[in-house]
């Protein structure tokens, strides 16, 4: 019976149609494939128990992305007469074949990437996630025109935008939030231009959309994709999936436009 690791944190893709469906209908997802795939899924306590899925920062609606991650946790002893097992000390965990086999499952859009080991000591990602890279492709401005609205941004000492908070609206500044922007070229989508940023998640995050209104209210939003998220930890900026834990398996996975 191949073993697993009592924690794990998984790196997938999310492309083509599922980009439209919520993060609470990609953890549906993720549960039944759990269930399908018969994994000694740890559960909560209480009256109403669920497994225990932590999952990163939610995409925007309609948004692409080559680099999610949602950490799992399994049980030693579970109810349910499964074909994997919890790894006793001294076992090493099959992670390549668990990636492979949990993608199988995974409905199309889906693409598992990699696993890897967690030691239990890791904060969640949602609080340990600091950035994110994004390719932005924008329509309703010609390229130099774009270029010049990049480089006022970049410029400006500040970039107040309005934004809804806690049902009310207030007025940011956008400008700390932006930690890399550049116009790379023409987008896939047809007649779009493409950018590249890294935009911060703390103290408060930037959306792609947000970006979009800082730099000229007639930028259209055509498509957007989450190239990666970033841990900042000791001066270094490290990938969520070897912030905490060693890489032991991964799945061979496409990350090209399409």
């Amino acid at each position: 019976m191949p073993t697993l690791p009592a924690r794990v944190r998984v790196r997938y893709s999310k492309t083509g149609r599922i980009r439209w469906t919520s993060q609470r209908d990609v953890a549906r997802a993720f549960e039944r494939a759990l269930r399908r795939g018969r994994f000694p899924v740890a559960y909560s306590e209480g009256f109403s128990p669920h497994p225990l899925l932590a999952f990163s920062l939610a995409l925007p609606t309609g948004a692409e992305s080559m680099a999610e991650y949602t950490d799992l946790r399994f049980a030693a002893s579970s109810e349910v007469e499964g074909s994997w097992r919890v790894a006793q000390e001294g076992e090493a965990p099959e992670l390549a074949l668990f990636a492979e086999f949990l993608g199988e499952l995974m409905p199309e859009g889906i693409e598992v990437q990699a696993a890897a080991a967690l030691s239990g000591s890791e904060g969640s990602l949602q609080e340990e996630v600091t950035s994110c890279d994004w390719i932005v492709e924008v329509t309703g401005m010609a390229t130099a025109q774009v270029q010049e609205r990049v480089d006022a941004l970049l410029a400006a000492a500040e970039v107040p935008i309005q934004r809804e908070r806690k049902g009310r609206m207030v007025t940011d500044d956008l400008r700390p939030g932006v930690l890399s922007l550049e116009l790379v070229g023409p987008g896939v989508s047809p007649g779009a231009l493409r950018l590249h940023t890294e935009l911060a998640t703390k103290p408060r995050g930037v959306r792609p959309a947000e970006l979009l209104r800082g730099i000229d209210s007639n930028l259209t939003l055509a498509r957007v994709r989450r190239q990666s998220q970033w841990i900042a930890r000791d001066g270094l900026r490290l990938e969520p999936l070897t912030a905490d834990g060693e890489l032991l398996g991964q799945a061979t996975v496409t990350q090209g436009d399409r």
